[in-house]
């Protein structure tokens, strides 16, 4: 049978996007590739022996639920896949009505310009005149200016949604201008919100557009999206999708979700009609640093292109209520090998959201820095190293060992001085290369993947003085590599 791995567990796998095991179940499948490949255990178990929640695993296109099916012997031509997060109900099949009422709809009225604009719409058959009303209706809110972001906020003002409102707190960088398409050079160090605004404002200066620089909370995304029918998820984090997703879960706003990761990119549709939610599909996030993001990961240019466009289409059908929908399903994209996939998505019973006995009543409850991993545990602080302190400890000659855990395309840009590459998945193996008399210090992009492997070597016994790298090499390389050459 063959076992196709995505994008972001290759690294654990021999960098293979597909193994054939000579093995006819799940179970022997899953060890067959352990045996070949022992860094994957890691990752693809807990202590417990178990999948990580943040794995799902689907046969022949159809998700497994129950783990004693792994014992059933399969056909030669099955196909397994294993697909990480990258963030009983209603048939899913069954026709969505539109999110915007008739009376809504009615309340709408069009000048002669925006019949003009508007006709390519208004010649369809399942939009025509009612269905443009209903999106110029429709209130959006888009979470997120980014890579995914840049299509939808642009697709839905050109098709004319009435009122979006976009909700991201950082600004545009250089590097953000290869796939962030809704920016330009000029834009560099503006808020994205406001980058966005003008974008819009040149679309369609009609659009009621509402800019919100600020990072979305427990204790303001209510708030936030109070009064709107959907929500676009482009974040780029896990602790915002899981707030995203509880939040519109508990109050029943439809979620649009994308995600992209290197040449491999995800749709659904989430919290529509009684359909199951993002938490359904993956109960928890990925430890803090296992998984790179994209981020640190990349992403081909056109690929959020492609992810967002799809987004803001199934954001238009929800609006129109025409077509078939993603809810209760997952696209998942593969534009490296141009294949593309639909995953039934169940909706959990047990799930403490939107289950049949529900956990959570408010965002308010739950820790999501905690729940993503990003909170500092007080019996295991990780101690650090500014750039400035590592770079005075290096122009000083003093003795240390530098350990370098990025990827080799992360490498291949920018190369740290005389450190040593040993990958997470290889440190425990490689223990003895480390000298427990000398500080050891970790780096790697952004500074949490190396947290996590100094949290894997003391799991291990190591006894030796380990250190991190505060903010990764992201956070040096101003004050190490200043000339533009170390970048090529």
């Amino acid at each position: 049978m063959k076992v196709y791995i995505s994008a972001t567990l290759r690294n654990f796998f021999g960098k293979n996007s597909q193994v054939e095991a000579p093995v006819d179940t799940v179970r022997k499948a899953l060890a067959y590739l352990i045996s070949t490949y022992p860094e994957g255990e890691k990752v693809l178990y807990d202590e417990n022996k178990k999948v990580r929640d943040f794995i799902q695993i689907y046969v022949n296109n159809k998700k497994l639920t129950v783990e004693t099916i792994w014992d059933a012997t399969l056909p030669e031509e099955t196909e397994i896949l294993l697909l990480p997060a990258i963030a009983g109900g209603a048939p899913t099949d069954a026709p969505v009505e539109s999110l915007i009422s008739d009376e809504r709809r009615k309340a709408v009225s069009f000048d002669d310009s925006e019949i003009e604009r508007f006709g390519k719409h208004l010649m369809l058959r399942d939009i025509g005149v009612k269905g443009q009303k209903r999106i110029k209706a429709a209130k959006v809110v888009v979470v997120g200016a980014g890579a995914l972001g840049s299509p939808v906020i642009q697709y839905l003002a050109a098709a004319g949604v009435g009122t979006i409102k976009v909700i991201d707190f950082d600004e545009v960088s250089l590097e953000n201008l290869q796939s962030q398409v809704i920016h330009g050079t000029r834009d560099l160090k503006r808020p994205k919100v406001a980058s966005a605004k003008d974008k819009v404002k040149n679309i369609n200066r009609n659009i009621d557009f509402i800019a919100e620089k600020e990072e979305l909370k427990a204790s303001n995304i209510w708030e936030e999206i109070e009064g709107y029918d959907l929500v676009v998820d482009c974040t780029d984090n896990y602790k915002a999708r899981y707030l995203i997703n509880d939040a519109c879960a508990l109050h029943g706003v439809p979620v649009v979700f994308g995600a992209i990761y290197q040449f491999e990119g995800q749709v659904g549709v989430f919290n529509l009609d009684g359909g199951p939610c993002y938490r359904c599909q993956y109960p928890s996030p990925p430890p803090s640093g296992l998984i790179p993001s994209c981020a640190e990961g990349g992403a081909i240019s056109p690929l959020p292109g492609i992810v967002g466009s799809i987004q803001a289409n199934e954001a238009l059908k929800l609006i129109l209520g025409i077509g078939e929908h993603l809810n209760g399903k997952l696209l998942h994209i593969d534009s490296l090998n141009l294949t593309s996939r639909i995953l039934k998505v169940e909706r959990n019973c047990n799930c403490p959201i939107c289950g049949n006995n529900p956990t959570i009543t408010d965002v308010e409850e739950i820790d999501y820095e905690d729940l993503c991993g990003l909170k500092a545990k007080d019996e295991v602080p990780v101690e650090g190293f500014s750039p400035e302190e590592l770079a005075k400890k290096i122009d000083n000659g003093d003795p240390m060992t530098i350990i370098d855990v990025r990827e080799p395309h992360e490498r291949a840009i920018l190369r740290f001085p005389n450190a040593i590459v040993i990958p997470i998945g290889q440190l425990v193996r490689r223990i003895k290369e480390l000298d427990p008399n000398k500080d050891t210090v970790f780096v790697c992009k952004q500074g949490k993947r190396s947290e996590l492997a100094i949290n894997t070597l003391r799991e291990a016994g190591y006894t030796g003085p380990l250190y991190n790298l505060k903010g990764g090499i992201d956070a040096m390389k101003d004050i190490m590599f200043t000339h533009e050459g170390a970048w090529l």
